[in-house]
């Protein structure tokens, strides 16, 4: 059963899509210095996430957004033990940490959008 309408739908990719794309340059623009990435990603993903509520009519406040993403980025854990294993590499690292911070933030995207979309429905 979709919850989303064809307009959320598109409205959804837009976002979590652009939010993705950013998150790959800033991950492989900062490998090479281990956990640097978060100061840039964690606004990135609460902008995402309040974008994503207004897409739904949900409004959520900073500090909603911010228990959201933490329950959603459980997985950062594992993308800072990769990137301190490999961040360090000259372009592998860039590759991967690109990679594994788009993959993340697509996943917490996809997650919250469906949430959202049930508690609309």
């Amino acid at each position: 059963m979709s919850y989303m309408t064809t307009e959320q739908s598109l409205a959804c990719h837009g976002i979590i899509h652009s939010a993705s794309t950013a998150a790959a340059a800033i991950g492989a623009g900062l490998a090479q210095v281990p956990c640097s990435d978060n100061a840039l990603l964690t606004p990135l993903q609460l902008g995402m996430i309040l974008s994503l509520g207004q897409v739904f009519g949900i409004e959520l406040s900073d500090s909603t957004s911010r228990a959201a993403l933490a329950s959603a980025a459980g997985s950062t854990i594992g993308r800072s033990v990769v990137q301190v294993l490999v961040g360090w590499i000259p372009g592998v690292g860039n590759a991967v940490n690109a990679g594994t911070a788009a993959a993340i933030t697509e996943a917490i995207g996809w997650a919250l959008a469906t949430n959202f979309a049930r508690q609309a429905a």
